[in-house]
C-alpha cells in the first residue's frame, strides 16, 4: 500500500465508499464504531510561557484559530473553524455543525514553561474525508513568529506523533496508519453500577437550560448524539442504531451519588471583545440500572468531549474502575 495515500482515502483524499478500514492497534473490529485521528504536537517553548488555570485549552484554540485564518485559505479554514457558516446544515439539519476536532491540554493548566522547556498538546480529529493534519502543521508552526496567549509567548513546533488509543507514539511524517477505531458495541457482560470522572467543566443542555447534575438520560443522550453527529459528518456515516430504544433504557438508569464542583471561568474573545463562559461542573456521579450497552459511549467521551464547547477542551471524562 502506497503510504501515502491510505486504503481508505481515494487519490483526491476523499473516503472511499465502503473502503474505511476499522482499526484497533491493527485489528479490525466488528460491529459499531467511531473512527477518529488522535495526534499529539510538540513544541520547544522559546520564550517563558505561563498557562492560565482552567484556560490553557482555550489559549492554544484561540492562537490556533487566528493562525489558521492566516495560513489556510478561507475554504479550508471554513470547513475546519466554522463548518457550520460555511457547509449548510448538516444530514440531520443542524445548521451549527461541530467542528471536526478536540484539544487535549488541561495538563497544561497551571503550568509554567521555561525558555526551552518542553511542552505538548493532543488533538483529536474525526474528519476521515479530508487531509487535515497539514493545517494543524502549518499553524502551529507559526507560534514561533506570532506566539500565543496575551503575552504573545513563542513556542516552536518540533514534532507531530499520530498516537494509538494506549499512547504508542509513531512520527506523523507523509504517511499516516489508518484511524483508530473504538467499539460502541454493547459489553459481553453484565455491568449494574459505574462511576464517572468529570475531568473538565461539564455542561449539559436539557429541555433548552443548562442541566444542574448529569443525570443519566442527559448525558447518555448528549454523548449519543455527538457521536452520532460527527461520524455522519466526518466519519463513516449515522450510527446504525435503535435511539428510542436505547433512550427508554437509559431513563431507567438511576443516580445513587453526584459530588460536583461547579468551576467558573470566562474568556474573552480577542476578535471580537466579547466575553463567553468557560465554566461547568467537575466531580463524579455514580449511576445504577443495566449498563453494559452505555459504557462504550460513556468511555468514547475521553475522546470526543461533551456537552457544550468541547473544542475548548470541556466535557472530558473517565470512566472508573
Amino acid at each position: 500500500m502506497d503510504s501515502r495515500n491510505p486504503s481508505f482515502l481515494s487519490r483526491s483524499g476523499k473516503l472511499e465508499p465502503n473502503a474505511l478500514p476499522l482499526y484497533n492497534r491493527g485489528r479490525v473490529l466488528p460491529g459499531v464504531t467511531f473512527e477518529f485521528f488522535r495526534f499529539r504536537f510538540r513544541f520547544r517553548a522559546l520564550d517563558a510561557l505561563f498557562f492560565p488555570p482552567g484556560k490553557s485549552t482555550n489559549v492554544l484554540r484561540g492562537a490556533f484559530g487566528t493562525l489558521l485564518r492566516d495560513t489556510a485559505t478561507p475554504a479550508e479554514y471554513a470547513r475546519l473553524f466554522r463548518p457550520g457558516t460555511a457547509l449548510g446544515a448538516s444530514p440531520s439539519g443542524l445548521a451549527d455543525w461541530p467542528r471536526p476536532f478536540v484539544f487535549r491540554a488541561s495538563h497544561l493548566d497551571g503550568l509554567p514553561v521555561a525558555r526551552n522547556g518542553g511542552f505538548f498538546v493532543d488533538v483529536h480529529v474525526f474528519d476521515l474525508h479530508t487531509p487535515v493534519l497539514p493545517h494543524f502543521r502549518t499553524a502551529f508552526g507559526q507560534l514561533a513568529v506570532q506566539g500565543m496567549g496575551p503575552g504573545r509567548g513563542r513556542a516552536e513546533l518540533v514534532g507531530v506523533d499520530q498516537l494509538d488509543l494506549e499512547d504508542h507514539a509513531a512520527p506523523a511524517g507523509d504517511g499516516l496508519r489508518g484511524p483508530t477505531a473504538i467499539s460502541l458495541d454493547p459489553e459481553p457482560n453484565p455491568a449494574g453500577r459505574v462511576r464517572v470522572r468529570f475531568l473538565t467543566p461539564t455542561e449539559l443542555k436539557a429541555a433548552g437550560r443548562l442541566a444542574e447534575q448529569p443525570e443519566f438520560p442527559v448525558l447518555f443522550g448528549r454523548l449519543r448524539d455527538r457521536i452520532s453527529t460527527l461520524r455522519s459528518l466526518y466519519g463513516a456515516g449515522p450510527l446504525d442504531l435503535d435511539f428510542r430504544g436505547m433512550t427508554a433504557r437509559a431513563a431507567q438508569v438511576r443516580m445513587l451519588a453526584c459530588q460536583l464542583v461547579w468551576v467558573n471561568l470566562e474568556r474573552k474573545s480577542g476578535r471580537t471583545g466579547e466575553v463567553h463562559p468557560l465554566g461547568g461542573f467537575t466531580g463524579e456521579a455514580e449511576y445504577q440500572g443495566e449498563l453494559a450497552e452505555f459504557l462504550p459511549f460513556l468511555r468514547a467521551a475521553r475522546w470526543v468531549g461533551v456537552g457544550r464547547q468541547t473544542v475548548w477542551g470541556k466535557g472530558d471524562l473517565r470512566v472508573l474502575p
